[in-house]
C-alpha cells in the first residue's frame, strides 16, 4: 500500500502544482487588464493515519486566494469617463441580464445609446439628479439607473432663486432711498452711500436678464445709554431691470418701469442680520419670481462688497462630461457652467477577498464575503473616484515568473516520485520471473 500511496501522493502534488500554474497563467494573461486582482494558490497537507510501523503517505490540496483588497497602480488617461477608485470600494455595474455586480474596472466609454460601458460590456450605475439631490440606499441597489451622458441639443433652465452675499459698510450715512416705486417718481439722485451692483439671471428660454441692486442705509437704531454708539441699522435693497435703465446721463435713473423687488435688511449691533433676508424679484416681463437670499450679508466697518449667484442656465450646448471625487457626474456647458446629472455610489463588503469572481472582471457577494453596503465616495471608509484615470492590475510580473519556475520544478519533482514508484512496481512484477 505504501508504494501505491506514494504514487497517489505524487499525483496529488502534480495536480496541486498544475493548479498553481493555472493561477500564474491567469495572472500573466491579465497583467494589463484594468482593475484585475491577482489570484494565488495556497497549499494544505492531507494526512492519513498510520499504524503498525507502516507510513501511509497523504497528499496535498489547494485553495485559491484573491488579492481583491490590494490596490493597483493608478495611471492617468485623456478620457474624462475613465474612472479609478483610490481606496476601498467597487463600482456598481449591470450586465446584460440586468443583475447588479461589483467591479474595479473603470474603463468606461459611451455606447450607441450614451450609457457608460466598460470593456467587458457592463454598464455603470448611479443615482439620477432628475428629482433633486439623490440619497443613497445603503442596503441595496434600489434607485440605481444606468449613467447616460448623452446630452445632445441645447438646455435652458429658468432662474428661480439666488444667493447674494457681501458686506454693507457700517460707516455709511443715512441717505434718501433712491429708487421709488413709480417710474414717474424714480428720479432721486443716488449718493456715494448708496451702493449698486448687478446680477445676471436667466428666463425660461435661457436668455440673460440683468438686474440692478441698490443698497441704501435707511435708519439707525438708537442706543440706550451708556451703550456705545449705535451700529444697528436697517438697509433697503431695491432691484430694477437693467434693460429699463435710462440711456445717457450720470445715473441709471429714471428707470422706465417700477422696481421689481424691494425689501428691508436689518442688522444688530454686532453686524449680524436679524431680518429673514429673503427678497423676491417679481419680473412682469419674464413672468418669473426669483427668491433672492441676502442672509449672508454683514454690516461691518469695511468697504462695501457684494456678489450674486443665481441658479438657472443659459441655452448652451454640452461641451464635456466630468466626474468629481464625490462621484457627481457633471455636464459641462460651452459657457463654462455645469449641471449635475448623476451621482455614482460605491459598494463594499466586509471581506472583499472572499467575493465570488465572475467573467468580465466582476464580483458578486456571498455568505463568506458579507453583505453589500452602498455609500457615496469619501464616506464611511469608501475611497475617492478619480476621473481621467484607471487602476491597473495588481499582478507582480516578476513574482509570477518566479512562481512559474518554482511550479515547474515542483511538478517535475513530483513526477519523479511517481516514476520511481512505477519502477518499484516493475521490480515487484518481475520477481515472479
Amino acid at each position: 500500500m505504501s508504494i501505491f500511496g506514494s504514487m497517489k501522493t505524487a499525483v496529488s502534488g502534480m495536480n496541486a502544482q498544475a493548479n498553481r500554474l493555472s493561477t500564474v497563467a491567469d495572472n500573466i494573461a491579465n497583467v494589463n487588464t484594468t482593475g484585475y486582482k491577482a489570484v494565488s494558490t495556497s497549499f494544505s497537507s492531507l494526512v492519513l493515519p498510520s499504524s503498525g510501523g507502516n507510513y501511509n503517505s497523504g497528499g496535498v490540496q489547494t485553495s485559491v486566494r484573491q488579492a481583491v483588497s490590494d490596490q493597483g497602480d493608478i495611471s492617468y488617461t485623456t478620457s474624462s469617463t475613465d474612472l479609478a477608485i483610490s481606496g476601498d470600494g467597487f463600482f456598481i455595474v449591470q450586465g446584460p441580464d440586468g443583475t447588479p455586480v461589483l467591479t474595479r474596472a473603470g474603463d468606461f466609454t459611451k455606447d450607441d445609446e450614451g450609457n457608460l460601458v466598460n470593456a467587458a460590456g457592463f454598464m455603470l450605475m448611479g443615482y439620477s439628479y432628475d428629482s433633486g439631490a439623490p440619497a443613497v440606499v445603503v442596503n441595496g441597489f434600489d434607485g440605481l439607473v444606468p449613467v447616460n451622458v448623452n446630452q445632445d441639443g441645447l438646455t435652458a433652465i429658468a432662474s428661480t432663486s439666488g444667493i447674494f452675499k457681501g458686506n454693507l459698510d457700517s460707516n455709511a450715512k443715512i441717505a434718501p432711498v433712491a429708487p421709488a416705486t413709480a417710474p414717474s417718481a424714480n428720479l432721486a439722485t443716488t449718493t456715494t452711500d448708496t451702493k449698486k451692483v448687478s446680477m445676471v439671471a436667466y428666463d425660461r428660454l435661457g436668455n440673460k436678464v440683468m438686474y440692478d441692486f441698490y443698497f441704501t442705509k435707511s435708519s439707525v437704531a438708537p442706543a440706550p445709554p451708556p451703550a456705545p454708539p449705535a451700529t444697528a441699522a436697517t438697509w433697503e435693497v431695491a432691484m430694477f431691470r437693467n434693460a429699463d435703465a435710462a440711456v445717457g446721463g450720470a445715473t441709471s435713473f429714471p428707470y422706465s418701469t417700477a422696481a421689481v423687488g424691494t425689501g428691508a435688511l436689518t442688522f444688530d449691533r454686532d453686524g449680524k442680520m436679524t431680518s429673514p433676508g429673503t427678497v423676491n424679484i417679481a419680473d412682469p416681463v419674464t413672468g418669473q419670481t426669483i427668491a433672492m437670499d441676502f442672509s449672508a450679508f454683514t454690516q461691518l466697518g469695511a468697504d462695501f462688497s457684494g456678489t450674486g449667484t443665481p441658479n438657472g442656465q443659459a441655452a448652451t450646448p454640452v461641451k464635456d462630461v466630468t466626474v468629481d471625487g464625490d462621484g457627481i457626474v457633471y455636464a459641462k456647458y460651452e459657457d463654462g457652467s455645469t449641471k449635475p446629472l448623476y451621482r455614482i455610489p460605491l459598494a463594499n463588503v466586509a471581506s472583499p477577498d472572499k467575493l465570488t469572481l465572475m467573467s468580465g472582471n466582476v464580483y458578486s457577494a456571498n455568505g463568506q464575503s458579507g453583505v453589500t453596503v452602498t455609500g457615496f465616495p469619501q464616506t464611511n471608509g469608501l475611497g475617492t473616484i478619480k476621473s481621467g484615470a484607471l487602476e491597473g492590475s495588481n499582478v507582480d510580473l516578476a513574482g509570477e515568473l518566479t512562481e512559474m519556475i518554482e511550479s515547474q520544478r515542483s511538478y517535475t519533482a513530483n513526477s519523479k516520485v511517481f516514476q520511481t514508484g512505477s519502477d518499484i512496481m516493475d521490480v515487484l512484477v518481475n520477481l515472479k520471473r
